[in-house]
């Protein structure tokens, strides 16, 4: 029997194949839940969810409509939901004078209001459970807690939404809602693909990792799984499931530039 065996989930933020939306919503399944993945890109959906034996549905974080929407869909396919996940994030990167409101509000809505607008409506269906109760998990980034060139807008956004978590852990415990956030590092994904062909970058990583490697979904996977068991008496909370990162923080510009030159002398 699985860990999550008789448990209905949501992952939003699944549509891309081999993200990490996808990888936790496999390790779900794979502990026994009725998995519903969500996200805009309808026909690989479609092809992931039959290949769980699955439920997806369309949906846009930006639109208020479609998030309310995902909630009756859950409902209507396996009658509530008792973990909702959310997956999705723009990897936006940018120097910080160079932003512009129009770039800030953008991240503001898909990374902030739209993941706050998701928890509304998970908690108003995790309320109609009986017993009432549920776990809510946002997939941050360690970002969100060290420093980074370039990541203000994203930093922001998902620090901003790690708070509303506790918000929702103190609000809603009563109601048996546990809501906490992950934040991975460098983590091995579709979005990340190309870090490997930037000379220096994964080193200087991984000189900044105590445990000395980058992460991988599967890491995640895993932390999500205990956070949506019953196992879990934990609320509130951000899980550094990062290899140790925060000890040390991100790389600077220069010790990735130091890593260039050690990796171009190790292979001349």
């Amino acid at each position: 029997m699985g860990r999550l065996e008789g448990k209905r989930a949501i992952v939003l933020g699944a549509a891309g194949a081999g993200n990490m939306g996808q990888v936790i919503a496999r390790r779900f399944h794979d502990e026994g839940a009725d998995v519903l993945v969500a996200g805009r890109k309808e026909e690989e959906l479609q092809r992931f969810a039959g290949e769980l034996g699955g439920h997806y549905a369309l949906c846009d974080l930006n639109k208020e409509d479609e998030i309310q929407a995902l909630a009756a869909t859950a409902k209507d396919k396996m009658g509530g939901v008792d973990i909702a996940v959310n997956a999705t994030g723009l990897g936006f990167l940018k120097p910080f004078m160079e932003n512009t409101r129009e770039e800030l509000e953008m991240m503001s809505a898909l990374q902030f209001v739209g993941p706050f607008q998701f928890y509304q409506a998970m908690i108003g269906a995790m309320a109609e459970n009986d017993p009432a109760g549920g776990s809510i998990i946002q997939i941050s980034s360690a970002t969100a807690t060290i420093m980074l060139n370039d990541h203000a807008a994203y930093m922001g956004t998902k620090a901003g939404s790690d708070h509303v978590i506790r918000c929702v852990a103190h609000e809603f415990g009563d109601q048996g809602i546990r809501a906490n956030s992950i934040s991975p590092g460098l983590t091995r994904t579709p979005m990340t693909a190309g870090v490997d062909q930037v000379p220096g970058l994964v080193e200087s990583f991984e000189a900044r990792y105590p445990l000395g490697r980058i992460g991988t979904s599967e890491d995640i996977a895993a932390a999500a799984v205990f956070l949506a068991s019953d196992e879990c008496f934990m609320t509130g909370e951000n899980l550094q499931v990062n290899g140790g990162l925060c000890l040390r923080g991100n790389p600077t510009r220069k010790d990735q530039e130091l890593m260039m030159g050690a990796v171009a002398a190790a292979s001349s």
